[in-house]
């Protein structure tokens, strides 16, 4: 029975990677976040390619920048990035954890120093550097803290989902066998989840990117400009100039604030995953 299920999933999730794939390609999305639905959806499925649609697919010619203004949809466009740069080096960690014979919590710390160093120096600083002026080490001190924070509740919610689905899944901890990549894509869902709301914090003080527009320099003057609270601006990046943490210390609940709950949230994570 649960085979059947894997395989139906699978086969959905193939026919909706090739989907979002090619459909948006002719969408005004900057090209990390068109390759970031595209991961999103190699791990979430048809779930993915639902969020695509509803989060930043353009409904009608011209009309992405409106669309996208949304503080959720914002929001999305923060969280999965972070799910498809992060879940990179996740999969790879959980991948060498099976392969070296690491378990608990050395397979956790593989996992989370491969997914934030994935996420955070590629996915984040690099594929966004122009955004700090071409400088890769600004980009990398400005994305720092909110990766991490990101991060955090990213691990908060997919450990204890994988541990506990490992527990009842035979075969759910061997790469070779669909049911480690089913368990680890119901992990990553769960970890969007959990991710959200300190995305949804970050995007309303400015401290991460969500959707962004950009259309070639022919049509730009035809679309109207957003961006007041991260919203994407026609041909270019939209509320990048916010991620700087230079006045940080003026927002309400602090970046120090928000640091630690990070932190006390992936602290609960772990527990709930090694001990119930």
């Amino acid at each position: 029975m649960l085979d059947g299920v894997i395989l139906l999933w699978f086969v959905l999730a193939a026919l909706a990677v090739a989907f979002v794939a090619i459909d948006i390609r002719n969408t005004p999305e900057s090209p990390v976040l068109k390759w970031g639905f595209v991961l999103l959806t190699a791990y979430t499925g048809v779930v993915g390619a639902f969020l695509y649609v509803l989060g930043c697919r353009e409904p009608l010619p011209g009309t992405h920048e409106q669309y996208t203004a949304a503080r959720w949809r914002q929001t999305l466009g923060s969280t999965m990035h972070c799910v498809a740069g992060d879940g990179v080096g996740i999969l790879v960690g959980a991948v060498l954890s099976s392969l070296l014979g690491l378990t608990g919590l050395a397979e956790v710390a593989l996992e989370y120093l491969l997914g934030f160093g994935f996420g955070w120096t590629i996915f984040q600083a690099l594929f966004m550097r122009e955004a700090a002026g071409g400088s890769y080490s600004v980009a990398l001190r400005r994305t720092f803290i909110p990766e991490l924070l990101s991060m955090n509740l990213l691990m908060a919610g997919m450990v204890p989902t994988a541990m506990m689905l490992r527990r009842h899944v035979d075969r759910a901890a061997d790469p070779a066998h669909a049911r480690f990549w089913f368990v680890m894509s119901m992990a990553l869902l769960v970890g969007f989840m959990v991710a959200y709301p300190m995305n949804w914090w970050l995007v309303a003080n400015h401290l991460k990117h969500g959707m962004m527009t950009v259309r070639p320099k022919e049509a730009a003057g035809m679309a109207m400009p957003m961006g007041s609270d991260g919203g994407a601006v026609a041909g270019g990046h939209g509320g990048m100039a916010g991620m700087a943490m230079d006045k940080a210390d003026k927002r309400s609940p602090s970046v120090a604030t928000m640091t630690v709950l990070s932190f006390v949230a992936l602290a609960a994570g772990l527990a709930l995953a090694f001990v119930a």
